[in-house]
């Protein structure tokens, strides 16, 4: 639930709408607090989707650059988070799909640990199944990646996504579905029976 109160809260939180505004005026101390704010969340969504701490670190600053120039557009109404978290997916993903991420593949030693969702995968804790979640989650498109991410990493609703990526709420469905049944197959092996039915609903 922590996400989703300070998706709730975030809205009405006079501080951040100042900061923004200023922000929004030219003033770099304002969107330093901002980046500062918001830079571990921004680099997390990277991660999880390019799943090199590198290239991530480098989505993370290209995003904010990316914040910086839109900001006069942004509509300070709505909660800061899941507009800068979609500019962070969209261009993870474009790097996913660029032919230099298919040239670098994964960095060697490659360990890096996928946070499981809210649901049944959190039953795989041993550090073989973690591995095996890694690898599957690295396995899939970008398209299904960005949308599992965003659904059960940052607790987005199915609408907050579709904005976030300009897809219709169908489509987001869909990925999110295939993405799911993907990852169920790769982690039947550490899942009970009953903890294989269970992540096959939706909340």
């Amino acid at each position: 639930m922590g996400r989703v109160t300070e998706l709730l809260t975030s809205e009405a939180d006079p501080v951040e709408r100042d900061l923004l505004r200023k922000a929004a005026g030219g003033n770099l101390f304002a969107f330093d607090e901002i980046v500062r704010r918001y830079q571990k969340r921004v680099y997390a969504v990277a991660l999880r989707i390019v799943r090199r701490h590198d290239v991530a670190d480098d989505v993370a600053q290209d995003t904010f650059l990316r914040a910086w120039r839109a900001l006069a557009s942004f509509d300070l109404g709505r909660p800061f988070g899941p507009w800068i978290c979609r500019i962070a997916a969209n261009l993870a993903v474009n790097h996913v799909r660029s032919p230099r991420a298919r040239e670098e593949g994964l960095p060697e030693g490659h360990d890096e640990q996928a946070a499981p969702s809210g649901d049944a995968l959190e039953g795989v804790l041993d550090a073989e199944a973690q591995r095996v979640l890694d690898r599957a989650l690295l396995a899939l498109p970008a398209e299904q990646r960005a949308v599992f991410v965003l659904r059960v990493n940052e607790e987005l609703s199915y609408k907050e996504i579709a904005e976030s990526l300009e897809l219709s709420i169908g489509t987001v469905m869909s990925r999110l579905s295939r993405a799911r049944e993907k990852l169920r197959e790769a982690l039947l092996p550490y899942l009970g029976a009953s903890a294989v039915r269970a992540e096959g609903g939706e909340s």
